[in-house]
């Protein structure tokens, strides 16, 4: 029987007849029994008969606050919600607790019992989809790469294409115990499709960092040659004592030609497979130019007028926080590994 349900059970019962319940269990009468002639059933008879024997009174306990408006049994219900279902709202959770139970809860309720269970609502850490065998290679390739990053290789050239979109992402957050924020459940798949806005490319380096070039149209491996690696990256490398570039698996990148391109200048590449953007600085480095422009345009605003905009926040990153999110690759590297090639958290 619910604790509701008790409750009432034990109110319908009179003074006079929870006087003659003890009466009789001085009688030495079973529950049952005693159940019969004063209408009430067995596990109420056996409540009073525990009251009289622990306080020596029968009387109704004087509530200091109001009756909780749920069970244990609803509580365990609602956490189960939150944990299979972790984008799930306290809205949602309320109206189905009011379906099933045909009495009204509140959303502050939930949240209140989610609380209790120690539940919070957070933002999600934003990943890619992992599948056994992107965390297998992973955690491969870092844990044969760990040492090089620790030995403080730090004048890498890293590049990206992005999509700098002119829209904001809907604040969603998942209900989440403190330290589960990189457990699968818990982690948002983004899309790796192109998203509606401008396309740029950039390069950070750990003492400088490339302009920005702007991307007209589809990328493809002649654009990328003739405005991208002629007039920026060799210029840029070329500049540099040492250098390693490194730029992602995209088809315009492997392009024969490309290649081709990499062997005659004798530009040493770094090996970068597919799904790695956590371990990458300069995603980092997008995601805070990605912030700035949400800041200062608005939704209706045109790809020209966001292009115009978009250059001033990729020159305006302090270089120092660029050689932070360098000298951060250790850390990141040595968190797949420790995750067995799962999400870093970066």
């Amino acid at each position: 029987m619910s604790r509701r349900k008790q409750r009432s059970a034990f109110d319908e019962v009179s003074e006079f007849d929870r006087g003659r319940i003890v009466a009789y269990r001085d009688c030495e009468l079973s529950f049952r029994v005693i159940g019969s002639p004063v209408g009430g059933n067995q596990t109420t008879v056996m409540r009073i008969c525990d009251r009289w024997m622990q306080e020596g009174t029968t009387d109704q306990r004087c509530r200091s606050h109001s009756p909780q408006c749920t069970t244990s049994r609803e509580d365990r219900q609602i956490v189960r919600m939150a944990v299979t279902v972790r984008s799930v709202t306290s809205r949602t959770v309320a109206q189905h607790i009011e379906s099933v139970t045909h009495h009204s809860v509140s959303a502050r309720t939930i949240r209140r019992r989610l609380q209790q269970s120690d539940l919070s609502a957070r933002r999600p850490l934003l990943g890619l989809p992992l599948t056994q065998n992107h965390r297998r290679l992973r955690h491969q390739w870092c844990d044969g790469r760990r040492m090089v990053w620790q030995n403080g290789m730090k004048l890498y050239l890293l590049t990206s294409h992005a999509f700098v979109c002119n829209t904001t992402m809907v604040g969603l957050k998942f209900l989440r115990h403190r330290g589960e924020r990189m457990l699968n459940s818990c982690v948002m798949h983004r899309h790796t499709a192109h998203a509606p806005g401008i396309m740029a490319w950039g390069g950070i380096g750990y003492h400088s960092h490339t302009p920005l070039v702007p991307i007209a149209g589809t990328l493809n491996s002649q654009i990328y040659i003739s405005e991208v690696l002629e007039p920026v990256v060799l210029p840029y490398v070329q500049g540099l004592a040492t250098a390693i570039f490194q730029q992602d698996n995209a088809r315009p990148n492997v392009a024969r030609i490309v290649q081709r391109l990499f062997v005659n200048h004798k530009l040493e590449l770094h090996p970068w497979p597919a799904r790695y953007p956590d371990l990458s600085p300069i995603e980092n480095m997008w995601s805070m130019v990605a912030q700035q422009l949400t800041q200062i345009t608005h939704p209706g605003t045109t790809p020209d007028h966001l292009w115009q905009r978009g250059g001033a926040p990729w020159s305006a990153v302090p270089h120092e926080h660029i050689q932070s999110l360098f000298e951060s690759t250790p850390r990141r590297v040595a968190a797949v590994i420790s995750k067995n090639g799962g999400y870093s958290g970066y």
